[in-house]
């Protein structure tokens, strides 16, 4: 084997993401009062829709508890994590995962897109920082000035880049929330059917319910709303699932439904999963779309509350991006159950329409009790 040809590593799809978020902007070009201003006064009006993160360094001489090399503090309407060991870019995405955006003090440090002030008193900080300008987005204007810098010529050129009044915090705050919105992760849809349908006896994936395998059926409702589809499935399925469907096997193996989140997101990190199990044969197109049109991509999930015990129902879910991390999470301590994700974090909660179209048929008798029901 070549140099070339040799690899050392397995193959993993990164998120992508920049140095602290896949959505972050640093703010420069100002002094860092009228920086941390503006971030607290967004931070005001983009909640309680909105999660921002923020970045930045310390000018006083704060220090953590003694002797702790981590200590968590609850200030009730505020928690403090105080940390003396120093954070690598490895740390932040983990840190920040779980926001909507990240703002990050651009005096101090580096984010993948620019928003860059306009003010006197920076001036000649920011001609010396000009290597940090690598997607100026918007520019904001102090008090009194009209135009950029001659300078920053180079870094505008060919961009179609919003102005506003440095002043006008709403109309950054609209401006923000417009590119949020922007950047919704896309909607994949993925179908659970690498089961061994034990309690069924035969694979629950190609029953025929609705004049094809189940597993097909329910692919076809998720393609009219979802911009490509899969079906989950075990390694040894994926030569039996025809054209033109797409079967996306485990990679991580032995983990059910956990474990075939946890695959899509490997193969497709900056994709939100919408996730059904293919034993749900009343599920129909209305639910689907009642589901979409309430999703909400600032939580980690959206899904409905199961009629039975009024717990999150983990297999007709949204999963966005944010939840993957999250996943890894629960995995490193020891579970694998989608049902306790969605239970113990920011999960978006709805009642179904019609509750009956989250039953569940897993066994012979089920199924016949649903054709009772259903002639």
């Amino acid at each position: 084997m070549s140099p070339k040809s040799h690899q050392k590593h397995g193959q993993v799809v990164r998120p992508s993401l920049g140095n602290f978020h896949r959505r972050e902007w640093a703010i420069m070009g100002a002094p860092c009062s009228v920086i941390n201003t503006l971030i607290q006064d967004l931070g005001v009006r983009l909640s309680p829709n909105w999660h921002l993160g923020t970045m930045d360094a310390s000018h006083g001489n704060d220090h953590p508890t003694p002797c702790a090399t981590i200590s968590y503090t609850d200030y009730i309407s505020f928690h403090r994590t105080d940390s003396r060991v120093a954070a690598t870019p490895f740390h932040f995405a983990h840190l920040f995962h779980q926001a909507d955006a990240v703002l990050v003090n651009g005096n101090h440090f580096q984010a993948s897109r620019q928003i860059v002030i306009i003010d006197p008193a920076k001036k000649d900080s920011l001609q010396r920082k000009l290597d940090y300008l690598t997607d100026v987005q918007l520019l904001l204007l102090q008090s009194g000035q009209h135009a950029p810098w001659d300078f920053l010529g180079p870094y505008l050129e060919g961009k179609d880049i919003t102005v506003l009044p440095l002043s006008d915090t709403q109309a950054i705050a609209d401006w923000l929330v417009s590119k949020l919105l922007d950047d919704t992760p896309p909607l994949y849809g993925l179908v659970l059917a690498g089961g061994y349908s034990k309690r069924m006896g035969t694979d629950k994936g190609l029953i025929d319910y609705h004049g094809k395998p189940q597993r097909e059926y329910m692919a076809d409702l998720l393609a009219l709303r979802c911009e490509s589809v899969f079906i989950s499935c075990r390694a040894d399925q994926l030569a039996d699932i025809p054209a033109p469907y797409q079967g996306l096997p485990d990679s991580f193996l032995n983990l059910g439904p956990f474990g075939a989140i946890l695959s899509a997101f490997r193969a497709y990190p900056d994709a939100a999963w919408l996730v059904v199990a293919c034993d749900l044969p009343l599920l129909d197109s209305a639910t689907l779309q009642y589901l979409i049109q309430h999703r909400n991509p600032s939580r980690p999930a959206t899904a409905f509350r199961s009629p039975d015990n009024a717990f999150p129902e983990p297999l007709i879910t949204i999963w966005e991006p944010k939840a993957y991390p999250t996943l890894l999470q629960f995995m490193a301590q020891g579970y694998a159950c989608p049902r306790k994700v969605l239970i113990n974090t920011n999960t978006h909660l709805l009642q179904a329409p019609d509750p009956r179209v989250l039953t569940n048929v897993n066994s012979p008798e089920e199924k016949a009790a649903l054709g009772q029901r259903e002639g």
